[in-house]
């Protein structure tokens, strides 16, 4: 009987997960890997935590997976459902018998600004990072805006912060917790201009609606990502903010599996669609992807997780994190120690962690519970 023959479009995390998974169940069956990167798999985390502390460049290298034919700088840009084979950018075709999409996502950008601007998300941003200049201006205020803006103050740049809501982090962290942290960043001396949003960018500055000009060695903007679905799309795969997968990770084409950014499930838990564009969402849902292209019988029932550093704040996150939600505070230190709840129809819809360790898999218990929750004061240990 032929070997099964893998191929993982992607190279990221996720892409790294699946080899492994398959490697686990099928140590001979070959597997190719397309990845867009120039590089071998690494780690993205430590480009907006770990390597601003000191973390060696090197170590965000993942290891090697057995019997893996890495193809790098390789984009992939058509797919034959019918003759099972992708086609790159160079014009060659790669067959399969299971094929994983873990294309990913590719940064929002804004309509002017070009090259100016650095959308952070990969190494060689990390790189043109660090070689640039003191002066930096951070377009966004969210998850990756308010990691790298801590990341370039720890590392001694001048750091302003430009983002049209009310405070950093505002959609995802409730009013107060929000307002904190915005006045924290001031502390540390990074001038925080929100509510306000940029107009114009140039290798020099940043101008502001409000008319303010940001002097600029760097421009880097933390804007989010659109899930990468062209391949997707053209070849007549379900699409829907991502590519629409099932509990076995099946996209409409059962031969072919997407997990990862790109990859939009229904949470039995949660009881929604989502899309997770984290860390423990890409390697958890990548092995399991692997696992189910090699033969396994596989279910995605697991709630990812997040986590963050912000200067000596951090927090542990899962579930919904949104801050429309009804929120109640549990505190034990006002803004510096405490667990956040978020709630739905009464039900516990995702939890926040602040400087709180060790309560991951007890917050994941509370959002399977049924409710309603009433009384959630020292449901988890602070």
């Amino acid at each position: 009987m032929a070997e099964k023959r893998y191929l993982i479009v992607g190279g990221g995390m996720t892409a790294h997960a699946a080899a492994q998974g398959i490697r686990e169940l099928d140590p001979r069956g070959p597997i190719t890997m397309l990845s867009s990167e120039p590089h071998p798999p690494y780690a993205r985390p430590p480009l907006s935590k770990a390597l601003w502390k000191g973390q060696p460049e090197d170590s965000v290298w993942l290891p090697q997976v057995a019997e893996v034919k890495l193809l790098s700088a390789r984009r992939a840009t058509s797919l034959d459902r019918k003759a099972r084979r992708v086609t790159d950018d160079r014009g060659e075709s790669h067959p399969y018998d299971k094929l994983l999409l873990a294309t990913g996502g590719t940064p929002r950008r804004l309509p002017f600004g070009g090259d100016s601007i650095v959308y952070y998300r990969t190494l060689d941003d990390y790189r043109r990072l660090r070689r640039a200049g003191k002066r930096a201006v951070v377009i966004g205020g969210g998850f990756i805006g308010s990691e790298i803006a801590a990341a370039l103050a720890i590392d001694g740049r001048q750091v302003s912060m430009i983002f049209p809501e009310d405070g950093i982090c505002a959609r995802a962290f409730p009013k107060d917790l929000a307002a904190f942290v915005t006045g924290y960043y001031r502390e540390k001396g990074v001038q925080v201009l929100a509510g306000d949003v940029p107009t114009a960018v140039s290798a020099s500055s940043v101008r502001s609606k409000s008319g303010r000009e940001l002097p600029a060695d760097v421009v880097v903007a933390g804007l989010g990502i659109a899930p990468e679905t062209t391949l997707a799309e053209e070849a007549g795969l379900e699409v829907r903010d991502g590519i629409v997968v099932d509990a076995q990770l099946r996209t409409s084409d059962p031969d072919i599996l997407a997990a990862g950014d790109v990859a939009r499930f229904h949470s039995e838990v949660l009881e929604k669609e989502l899309r997770v564009e984290h860390e423990d969402n890409a390697n958890t849902m990548g092995r399991l992807a692997g696992q189910g292209m090699a033969g396994a019988s596989v279910a995605w029932r697991h709630v990812p997780m997040f986590y963050s550093d912000l200067f000596d704040l951090g927090y542990e996150a899962v579930g919904e994190i949104d801050s429309r939600l009804e929120t109640v505070a549990d505190w034990k230190v006002p803004f510096r120690e405490g667990v956040i709840y978020y709630l739905r129809e009464g039900r516990v819809r995702g939890v926040l962690l602040w400087n709180t360790w060790g309560q991951v898999d007890n917050a994941r218990a509370l959002l399977a519970e049924p409710g309603p929750h009433r009384d959630l004061k020292g449901r988890l240990p602070r």
